[in-house]
C-alpha cells in the first residue's frame, strides 16, 4: 500500500494492540449515564478529560437504517424510535476500506458518537455551543470513531462534540448521472447527522441553535459543501475548515460514471450500462467494493482525490448540490455563518517524497509531467489548456531542467499548494467577498514532537503537515501519546482548543485577548488585508500567506463568472 493511502487512511492501519488497551481502559468504570432523546433512551460510558474531567460518552448510536441491500447506493433513511434502552457504550465499525484484518469493518457504519462532561439536570439545560466533527480521508478513507479521533483534549472546554462515520468510496459517492445512483450519499449521510443533532442534542446538553461544523481535509471540503447545499440550510450555525476546499479549481461534474465503471471493472463486472454496473456491484461484498481502493490509482499515489461531491440532475429526489459550489459563492448564494479556515505550514508535502525516493516513479512523472500533473492535480485533462497549465506549473516550481533529487522542495511546494493551499487560500478570499459575517483565516506553524509524516529513515517531523492540527484537537491514540499538562505539546492544545471553542461560542476566535492566548486579536481576513493568523509558538497576526506561489495559480485558473 502506498504512503498516501496509509497516511489519508492514518492509524486505522494500525494493530489491535492499541485498539484493545483503549478498550479495556474505558471499561473500568461501572457508571453508565442514561439520556431520553426524541429516538428513545441512551445509555453511554465514562471517558476522563486531560484535566481529569468526567466525560459523559455515548459511542456508536445509530442515525441512518443500515445502507445495505436494497438500501446500497441510495440516499440515507433516517433511524425509527426505539424502545429498548439503546447501549452506547463501544464504538462502531469503521466504513469498508482497506484496513487491517483486525480492524472491523462493515457496510452498516452509520453511527455517531456525542461527548459532554454536563447533562441536563430536570430543567437545568446547559445548552453548551455544539461542536460537529466530519472527518477528513478524501472521501475513501478513515473514521471518527473514539479510538482514533478521542474527545479527551476538547472535552476540558465547554462545548458537546459529535463525531461519525459517512459512507465514502464508491459506497458513499457511486454516481452514474441518472436516477439509478445520483450520488452524493455521503454527504446526504452527514446531512442526517446534522438533523439529527438539530433534534435531539438538547438532551446531551447542547444548543441545537449553536452548532459549529468543523471538518479536516475531505471533511473540510463537506463544510464548504454544506456552506451551498440547500439540504443544509440552517442546520448549522459556524464552519471551521481545515486543509482543503472544493472551492479552488476542483472540476465539479453532474455524475463520476468513468469511476463507476472502473469500480465495476476492478470486481469483474460489466462496465458497458449503469443499470449492469448497478446490478452487479449490489452483488459485491461491501468488503470487495473497499479493499479495491488502491485499484484507483493512475500513476503512484496518485490522484489523492477520487471520488466527490456531483451536482444532481434532477429526478425528483431531494437534491445536495444543484449547481457548482464556486458559482454558488460567486454569486453570494450561501450561508453568511462566521467562518474559520486555514492550513499548515507544509500541508499535503508527502507525495513529494515518495516521487523522488522512486527513480522509476520520478522518470515516469519526469517524462510525462504533462498527463502527470492534471491527475495530482486536479484540472482538466488531456486538452491544449491543460497542457498549457502543467507547463506553467513545471517551470515556475520545478525549472527548466529534468527531475532529480534536488527537485525535491519545488515539487513539495507543488504539491501542497496544489493539493490544498490555493483552494483553500481561494475559499477564503471568495467567501469573505459575500459573507456579512466575518473570516478567519490561519496557517499553522507549530513545530512538536510528533507528526503525521517524518523525514524518511527517522522521528524528526518534516514539518507542521496534513494532518498535524488534529493531534493538539483530538486524542490519535494508536498514533501519539495522550499529552499531559506536563507535555510540551499541551500549551498548542490549550491554545487550539481555546481559539475553536470561543468561536464556537461567539463567532470569535479572540473575543477578549489574553494572555493564554498571547494577548493577540485574530483580524478577520478581507481582500484588501490578506491577514492571516500564524499559529505556532506564540500566536503572531500576519499577512500575504504565500502570495507568489497562489498568485500563480490565480493566473492558471481564474475565477469563473
Amino acid at each position: 500500500m502506498s504512503i498516501i493511502l496509509r497516511l489519508l487512511i492514518g492509524c486505522v492501519l494500525i494493530s489491535n494492540i492499541h485498539t484493545q488497551s483503549k478498550s479495556s481502559s474505558a471499561g473500568v468504570h461501572n457508571q453508565n449515564p442514561i439520556v431520553t432523546t426524541s429516538l428513545g433512551k441512551v445509555k453511554g460510558s465514562l471517558l476522563t478529560t486531560v484535566l481529569g474531567k468526567t466525560i459523559y460518552s455515548f459511542r456508536g448510536i445509530r442515525y441512518a437504517k443500515p445502507p445495505v441491500g436494497e438500501l446500497r447506493f441510495k440516499p440515507p433513511v433516517p433511524v425509527e424510535r426505539w424502545t429498548h434502552v439503546y447501549d452506547a457504550t463501544e464504538d462502531s465499525a469503521l466504513c469498508p476500506q482497506p484496513v487491517s484484518p483486525d480492524v472491523v469493518v462493515s457496510e452498516d457504519c452509520l453511527f455517531l458518537n456525542v461527548y459532554t462532561t454536563k447533562l441536563p439536570r430536570g430543567a437545568n439545560n446547559p445548552k453548551r455551543p455544539v461542536i460537529i466533527y466530519l472527518h477528513e480521508g478524501g472521501f475513501y478513507a478513515s473514521t471518527g470513531v473514539s479510538r482514533w479521533r478521542g474527545p479527551e483534549y476538547f472535552l476540558d472546554q465547554d462545548i458537546v462534540l459529535v463525531s461519525f462515520n459517512y459512507r465514502i468510496a464508491s459506497l458513499g459517492f457511486l454516481s452514474t448521472g441518472d436516477e439509478l445512483a445520483p450520488g452524493n450519499y455521503g454527504v446526504k449521510d452527514q446531512v442526517v447527522v446534522l438533523k439529527w443533532v438539530r433534534d435531539n442534542i438538547a438532551a446531551f446538553g447542547g444548543n441545537p441553535n449553536l452548532v459549529t461544523l468543523f471538518g479536516y481535509s475531505a471533511g473540510g471540503a463537506s463544510v464548504n459543501y454544506h456552506l451551498v447545499s440547500p439540504m443544509s440550510r440552517g442546520l448549522f450555525h459556524r464552519g471551521i475548515f481545515m486543509s482543503s476546499s472544493p472551492l479552488g479549481k476542483w472540476p465539479t461534474v453532474t455524475n463520476q460514471f468513468d469511476l463507476a465503471q472502473k469500480q465495476a471493472r476492478l470486481l469483474n463486472c460489466p462496465d458497458d450500462t449503469s443499470v449492469n454496473i448497478i446490478n452487479c456491484l449490489k452483488t459485491k461484498s461491501a468488503e470487495e467494493i473497499g479493499n479495491s481502493l488502491p485499484g484507483f490509482a493512475e500513476i503512484g499515489s496518485n490522484p489523492i482525490l477520487i471520488w466527490t461531491p456531483v451536482i444532481e440532475p434532477d429526478f425528483g429526489q431531494e437534491r445536495f448540490l444543484t449547481e457548482s459550489p464556486i458559482e454558488s459563492v460567486v454569486k453570494g448564494h450561501f450561508e453568511k455563518v462566521p467562518i474559520l479556515g486555514g492550513l499548515t505550514e507544509f500541508d499535503f508535502v508527502y507525495p513529494a517524497f515518495e516521487i523522488v525516493g522512486n527513480a522509476t516513479l520520478m522518470k515516469e512523472v519526469d517524462e510525462n509531467f504533462e498527463t502527470f500533473a492534471p491527475i495530482a492535480f486536479f484540472y482538466e485533462r488531456n486538452t491544449e489548456n491543460s497542457k498549457r497549465i502543467s507547463r506553467e506549473l513545471r517551470k515556475f516550481y520545478l525549472g527548466d531542467g529534468p527531475l532529480n533529487n534536488s527537485s525535491l522542495t519545488g515539487l513539495a511546494r507543488l504539491y501542497a499548494d496544489g493539493v490544498t493551499g490555493f483552494n483553500v487560500n481561494r475559499a477564503i478570499r471568495l467567501i469573505s467577498r459575500k459573507n456579512d459575517k466575518p473570516v478567519y483565516y490561519y496557517c499553522f506553524t507549530f513545530r512538536g514532537r510528533y507528526s503525521f509524516f517524518y523525514l524518511p529513515g527517522t522521528q524528526t517531523p518534516y514539518g507542521p503537515v496534513h494532518h498535524d492540527e488534529l493531534i493538539y484537537l483530538l486524542y490519535i491514540s494508536p498514533m501519539f501519546p495522550r499529552f499531559n499538562v506536563t507535555s510540551p505539546e499541551y500549551v498548542m492544545v490549550k491554545k487550539f482548543t481555546t481559539l475553536l471553542t470561543n468561536f464556537a461560542y461567539t463567532g470569535n476566535p479572540t473575543p477578549q485577548p489574553n494572555d493564554a492566548l498571547d494577548n493577540t486579536c485574530w483580524i478577520p481576513f478581507t481582500n484588501d488585508n490578506n491577514k492571516y493568523l500564524d499559529i505556532g509558538e506564540k500566536l503572531v497576526m500576519k499577512k500575504n500567506l504565500y502570495k507568489d506561489r497562489y498568485a500563480k495559480w490565480d493566473e492558471l485558473f481564474p475565477v469563473p463568472h
